[in-house]
Formats: structure tokens, sequence, C-alpha cells
């Protein structure tokens, strides 16, 4: 069992470089960060900065060059491609800016699909999707696709799908950066809700200054280096 005192992520000395016409591109250089369970952080920075390239890297998508991303004690850049692929689905809940439902499926079917690489039985299927309906307040719209509900209900399915395994982290892409500014101030107050409420873990990108306020920490990226964190920005203590 892990110390209750430990940072839920530890990431020390992480850099991330990609091969372009030969040569080492880096995107990410010596980042060093801790996350707490129970935090909300923000990453920003400018287009390039690399927040997305550490997004992927803390959420088990991509592997970094060098360094180190202990979540919940496990070492993630040491495990193989099954078992990342595992880890991640029993650990990560994902929310992307443009929604990335299938469109073939239900509202009810696109938030279940996470939890057909569980053993849950169908029964089991079924009570999780629709408690993870319910908490986005869609449960009488689980029998619609997506091209029939607005973009403000298609991310809300969304994150119905990110929470339906009850991960310990969700990770967010520019959550509201395809939605109008009163349906993105919705879906940041849904996040708000699941942080503080359910005590959910979430790391979210996102370039709007309103909505990292939303968030308890920000975290800032420049050209691939960590350059500040501004907690007290957005809590007001001195």
């Amino acid at each position: 069992m892990s110390n209750p005192q430990e940072p839920l992520i530890r990431i020390r000395d992480l850099s991330k470089s990609y091969q372009r016409g030969g040569q080492d591109i880096p995107v990410l250089l010596d980042i060093q960060l801790d996350v707490q369970a129970g935090d909300f952080v923000a990453l920003m920075g400018p287009s390039g900065s690399g927040k997305s390239t550490l997004l992927n890297l803390i959420a088990g998508i991509d592997q970094p060059t060098s360094g180190r991303i202990e979540i919940g004690g496990v070492d993630i850049a040491t495990l193989s491609e099954g078992q990342l692929a595992d880890w991640r689905a029993r650990n990560v809940g994902f929310i992307f800016q443009f929604y990335n439902l299938l469109p073939v499926l239900t509202a009810f079917e696109n938030v279940e699909l996470p939890l057909l690489l569980t053993g849950l039985s169908a029964r089991q299927r079924r009570e999780h999707t629709l408690a993870a309906l319910a908490m986005v307040k869609l449960e009488d719209r689980m029998d619609h696709y997506p091209n029939e509900l607005s973009g403000g209900q298609q991310q809300r399915v969304a994150i119905a799908r990110a929470l339906v395994s009850d991960p310990t982290l969700i990770v967010a892409d520019e959550p509201t950066g395809d939605l109008d500014r009163h349906t993105g101030e919705e879906v940041l107050g849904l996040l708000d809700e699941l942080n503080r409420k359910l005590g959910k873990t979430i790391v979210m990108v996102t370039h709007d200054p309103k909505a990292a306020a939303r968030a308890r920490r920000m975290v800032h990226l420049e050209k691939g280096v960590l350059v500040d964190e501004a907690p007290d920005l957005l809590t007001g203590k001195t």
C-alpha cells in the first residue's frame, strides 16, 4: 500500500524527444512535477510548449525518452505495451476536445465501451453505465446517437465514459475547446464537481485562463520547460 502522504503522480527528470529527418527534436526537458491525489491541475502554455505531450505521457498514451513517471507507485515508463494498455484501462479516464465518440453507438453504448475490457457481467456493466450517465444528467438521452446530441451533450457523454470505470486519474485535453462559452462553463462546472465532491484527480490541458481558473493549481510550460506554478493566483492564498 502506498504512503498516503506520497503524491499520486511523481515525475522526475522527464524528457521527451521525437525523431524528425534524422534529428532529435526535444519537446520536454527535465520536467519535475508532483500531483497529489484529489488535486485538479491545469497545464497551460502556448501552442508547441509540450503540454499535450506531457498529458499523453501522464496518461500512458506515449512513453518518455528518459526519466520517471510514477503513478500510484507504479513507474509506467517501465511497462510493456501490453502492461501499459491494461494499466490505462484500469486507471485512466480520457476526455478529449472533439469527444471521440463512436457515431454508430448510442450514448449508452459509448459510455459502456471501456467496461467491455473488464470482467464485469452485462448486468454490472449496465448498472455502472446508468450511474455514470445519471452523474452527467443524461439518462434521458442514453438511446440517442452522437449526431442527435448537442456539442455539450456529447462532451458530457465523454465525461461519463471517462468516469464509468472509476479511474484513479482523469486526463482532459482542451475539454471546452470546441464548445461555446456557456456550454464550456457547464462542462467545467461538472469537472469541478467531480473533483470536489468525488475527489477525482484531474489533469487538464487548456489555453483558456477562465478554464484554468477552475483548477486548484496551474502549471505553465514554455518550450518544453516547466517555468512556473501559480496555485496562489487560483486559490487566492498568500
